[in-house]
């Protein structure tokens, strides 16, 4: 079961919490991002790179977040946010990759992370500062068989991270300019993801399109993730 049916129960409990608190800020949005794979999986003492060897394309992109903002100055805010990348791709493999024969292959790779953002408000007037840290459960697996073999790369982690949002109102216009962005670096792993954006709001609709980046660079044991996801995004919520 995916991440998303538990980030939507979690929500519906800190929406229920919150709202007996005196909320003064609740937001919820959904996503499209066109995104690109590039990088290298390895396995068992393999690797492969998993654009131009397994031919990997967008299959299915999942993105969505909630937020829950109050007047409580010693308490963190708190956003959810869910992000699902699918890609699958058929390809010809040029050496043998983890107990998979070179030669024909098919090859599907799930990328699944589920975030819970504590932050504080800097500045909240025409210029928006929020600082704080991110609870990342990341979990990665590519499957790559032929018609008698199969290979499995998995990486899971829970990741602490630090993140910063900042966006700029352009005042009487409804429109605005912001970016967001997660990070971390330790022990030779690194993932950061970040995001450019520009911003409309009109009543409580409130729409965004811009461009994010996903890097990973992660080793579970035997199996490693050196991949960067990219593209340009578009969503919209609903700010009350």
């Amino acid at each position: 079961m995916h991440k998303f049916t538990l980030a939507v129960g979690s929500s519906l409990l800190l929406a229920t919490s919150f709202a007996q608190a005196d909320v003064v800020g609740l937001g919820a949005s959904v996503g499209y991002w066109d995104s690109n794979l590039s990088g290298n999986a390895a396995s068992g003492g393999n690797s492969v790179d998993v654009d131009d060897e397994l031919r990997l394309e967008d299959d299915g992109n999942a993105n969505a977040s909630i937020y829950v903002e109050h007047p409580v100055p010693v308490l963190p805010n708190v956003r959810l946010a869910y992000t699902l990348i699918e890609q699958s791709g058929r390809s010809t493999l040029t050496s043998p990759y983890d107990g998979v024969s070179s030669g024909p292959v098919r090859s599907d790779l799930d990328l699944e992370q589920l975030d819970l953002t504590l932050y504080y408000e800097i500045l909240d007037n025409v210029v928006n500062l929020d600082l704080g840290l991110t609870i990342r459960d990341f979990s990665g697996e590519l499957l790559v068989q032929n018609a008698s073999q199969s290979s499995r790369t998995e990486a899971d982690a829970v990741l602490p991270m630090g993140y910063i949002a900042a966006r700029v109102d352009l005042p009487l216009t409804g429109a605005a300019v912001g970016a967001e962005g997660n990070f971390i670096s330790f022990d030779g792993d690194s993932m950061r993801d970040f995001n450019v954006y520009g911003q409309y709001s009109i009543s409580l609709l409130q729409l965004r399109a811009g461009y994010r980046q996903i890097a990973v660079d992660y080793e579970d044991g035997s199996d490693q993730f050196d991949v960067e996801i990219d593209g340009p995004f578009i969503s919209a919520g609903l700010v009350f």
